[in-house]
């Protein structure tokens, strides 16, 4: 599915919010990930976030 810009920059900040109140990685984490935006945004391009998008017309 190709997502806008807009529904990109909601799944990884919803993301970044679940990581940053300690919800558990959902790929393997490198050392160079250092924060929760980073993370999130690695795992969006993995395709690893469980977070499906409705679009109502």
């Amino acid at each position: 599915m190709e997502y806008t810009k807009f529904e990109k920059a909601t799944i990884i900040g919803a993301r970044a919010l679940q990581l940053a109140y300690g919800a558990p990685p959902l790929i393997k984490i490198r050392e160079s990930i250092s924060s929760p935006l980073d993370l999130a945004e690695l795992e969006f391009n993995e395709d690893a976030i469980p977070i499906v998008v409705i679009r109502v017309d």
